[in-house]
């Protein structure tokens, strides 16, 4: 491992110290995504704000990965672009898994309804007893 690689290793350890651990997830995945946002210029107010979508992409970069949730609000498509490793995200949770086919689904820009659903993913532990 070169000097670089340790020396962002060490970079990501550090800022995820303190925060929560990141949960594995995919694209074709529904998340709620817990955000800091700073409202007024004044005193610095903040609150948490939820973001709930289906994750389009992940970009795998070690400090630069970053992740993209696309949700409908009041019927118009919103994708919003998460740094992974960001002090701004409190926390990500899985909502349900899905099943997908791709690594990036950008093709449910294209799509409404119906046609924009992605399958629930089936876990292995309903049928073991």
């Amino acid at each position: 491992m070169n000097l670089l690689k340790k020396i962002e290793q060490k970079e990501i350890e550090r800022l995820r110290s303190g925060a929560a651990a990141i949960p594995d997830f995919a694209p074709g995945d529904t998340l709620r995504v817990n955000v800091r946002v700073i409202e007024g210029t004044g005193e610095a107010r903040e609150r948490i704000q939820a973001y709930e979508g289906v994750c389009v992409a992940r970009k795998n970069a070690g400090l630069n990965s970053s992740f993209t949730v696309r949700k409908i609000s009041f019927g118009e498509g919103v994708e919003r672009v998460f740094p992974l490793h960001s002090p701004r995200v409190e926390s990500i949770t899985v909502v349900r898994k899905g099943e997908v086919r791709r690594a990036k689904l950008y093709y449910l820009r294209a799509r409404r309804g119906k046609s924009a659903r992605i399958t629930e993913k089936q876990s292995d532990e309903a049928g073991e007893e």
